[in-house]
């Protein structure tokens, strides 16, 4: 199970002119490296990866790489609703020589629960790779059901999900009726304590991007079965999980970043900087969790 712990779902950090920032790029990989993240996860949703050209995609996944120097695994995006272009991608990514691919259901077009069993299973079949299935009906308009996963988790190579559903009975249905190796990873930094008392194995985390060290922590002790050390952790920096969902991910973190020196605040449209109640709150609230200083 390599996919366990707190991986983080990196930012993509921009140049004022919107070009990608390379060296940023590769000094938060570092950051996140020196602080014990588990895992990386680039050009994923939370990393802006509809924008990205495919030259750009790429680019990032390297250094992700190069910086790991396989240390830890990387967990590379490869998602979207043209399952074609998706087979193409993760043929691609395994080239690159990545350790596993999360891969986002279908967006828009809402497919059947068929279609995205059908959808996966095309991915699998391309590929060699270990497979994490991100379900977030949110944001996609459709629910991975707990049947649907089932048989997906008969695929040799679909090895996890990144549970976004918010529905703790949903996960507890799934921590209960899967493969005890096949890993439930928490979409939501603000429920990772809850997800892991029902089994699961950790967290694909925004909030680690602003607190690696942490939220990796946090994870550990999960995993360990330290649950008062992790409601101690969960405590102090819920305020930070919420806040970053003040607006819609990743405009609160990138925000939250670039208050702390770490990048530029530079969005490509249609993500656009917060507005001004919220960079006030985001504001406040590092200054409260001790992160920044006025």
């Amino acid at each position: 199970m390599r996919f366990q712990g707190c991986g983080t779902a990196l930012v993509t950090p921009f140049r004022p002119d919107l070009s990608l920032d390379e060296d940023t790029f590769r000094a938060l990989v570092r950051r996140q490296i020196e602080a014990g993240i588990h895992f990386l996860v680039p050009c994923g949703t939370t990393g802006e990866n509809p924008t990205l050209e495919p030259d750009e995609h790429h680019r990032v996944v390297e250094i992700a790489l190069e910086e790991a120097k396989g240390k830890l695994p990387v967990l590379a995006g490869c998602g979207g609703y043209h399952t074609g272009e998706v087979v193409a991608l993760a043929r691609e990514m395994e080239a690159l020589g990545v350790d596993g691919l999360l891969s986002v259901t279908p967006y828009y077009n809402k497919p059947t629960q068929e279609g995205l069993y059908q959808h996966f299973l095309a991915i699998a079949n391309a590929v060699e790779l270990p497979i994490v299935v991100y379900n977030v009906p949110g944001r996609a308009g459709v629910n991975v059901e707990p049947a649907t996963l089932r048989r997906l988790a008969e695929i040799d190579n679909i090895v996890g999900v990144k549970e976004a559903s918010g529905n703790i009975a949903q996960i507890a249905n799934l921590c209960a009726t899967l493969p005890p190796d096949f890993a439930v990873l928490s979409g939501d930094d603000a429920i990772t304590l809850a997800v892991a008392g029902l089994g699961g194995r950790g967290v694909i985390s925004v909030a680690s991007n602003v607190i690696p060290a942490e939220m990796a922590a946090l994870a550990q002790a999960c995993l360990d079965g330290r649950f008062e050390d992790a409601r101690a952790l969960q405590r102090k920096w819920l305020p930070l999980m919420e806040v970053n969902f003040v607006e819609s991910n990743p405009i609160p973190v990138k925000w939250a970043m670039a208050r702390m020196g770490l990048l530029s605040p530079v969005y490509r449209l249609p993500m656009v900087p917060p507005s001004q109640a919220s960079r006030e709150r985001i504001e406040q609230t590092l200054i409260e969790s001790g992160l920044f200083s006025n």
